[in-house]
């Protein structure tokens, strides 16, 4: 399957509902199968995540941060962090997402990590 139809599906799916307790949740299941392209296509991955990001779906955000946007910072954080910083501009609800995700690969660096902990601090204080 591709990243498009990776999208696709998981698009269909969208916003949803989370699944009952116990249950597999299909949306879950459609971000990790998007997750797959993170190294190799890293930006159309980042534009799925920045759309829905920022929903108010906690659940939703929650398997964006952990599915997606955690590992677009592991494995491309220079070119991401950037883009997160605007996103949290445009829509300080992105910010809840970012502090979901777990520090792992070039987001581990104690640079990097104080990096993001500055900007979501900054995005605390101005919301």
């Amino acid at each position: 399957m591709t990243l498009r139809e990776c999208i696709r599906r998981a698009e269909q799916l969208l916003p949803g509902k989370p699944a009952a307790e116990g249950q597999g949740d299909p949306r879950w299941q459609a971000f990790i199968a998007i997750g797959e392209f993170v190294e190799d296509e890293p930006e159309e991955v980042w534009d799925f995540t920045r759309r829905w990001g920022a929903h108010p779906d906690p659940d939703l955000r929650a398997a964006i941060a952990t599915c997606l946007l955690e590992h677009l910072l592991e494995h491309h954080f220079e070119v991401m962090l950037p883009k997160i910083e605007r996103a949290i501009r445009e829509d300080p609800q992105f910010v809840e997402t970012v502090r979901m995700c777990w520090a792992g690969g070039q987001a581990e660096s104690p640079r990097n990590a104080a990096r993001l902990a500055q900007l979501v601090a900054g995005a605390k204080r101005a919301s």
